[in-house]
């Protein structure tokens, strides 16, 4: 059994407007990440093969660092890259909180429009994991959606901000 995490989130907003939250810097530090954690960002490459890499500290002063590679970047209609758990130096590293979290994602994120409104559809899914890390990954099923509903919640509060200025 192949196990992939699919979540779809609609935001008060257009679409071109989610998707430069996505795909611009200047967007991305202000709500991308854990609540409450500092965001920095080392490089960020928007482009097919460009990094983007950046750490997150938490409150405890922890820091990880992440790293993702685009594989496509279609504006304003979706975006596919890998991501994973890094080093400063973007070497991949094993996953600070489980040693058996599969060493790569690949995301997909699809953007729609209906009614003034955008419709995210996110897919994740391992790449070549192991055994044990599909078992991991499948069993974090629900962490995986509570990190990223936080994360889009912060997204939602971020858009309704900028667009009412």
């Amino acid at each position: 059994m192949f196990t992939k995490t699919e979540i779809i989130r609609s935001f008060n907003a257009p679409r071109e407007l989610v998707f430069k939250a996505f795909t611009e810097s200047e967007h991305l530090q202000n709500w991308w990440g854990p609540k409450g954690w500092a965001f920095d960002i080392s490089k960020f490459e928007l482009r097919r093969n460009g990094v983007f890499h950046y750490s997150q500290t938490s409150p405890d002063g922890n820091v990880m660092w992440v790293k993702f590679v685009y594989h496509e970047v279609n504006a304003p209609e979706k975006l596919v890259y890998t991501s994973f758990f890094s080093d400063e130096k973007g070497n991949i590293v094993r996953a600070p909180f489980n040693d058996n979290w599969p060493l790569e994602i690949l995301n997909t994120f699809t953007f729609t429009e209906h009614e003034g409104k955008t419709i995210l559809t996110m897919i994740g899914t391992p790449v070549s994991p192991t055994v044990e890390e599909m078992k991991t990954y499948e069993e974090s099923q629900e962490m995986v959606q509570e990190g990223f509903s936080g994360t889009f919640d912060h997204l939602a509060d971020y858009l309704s901000n900028i667009s009412e200025n």
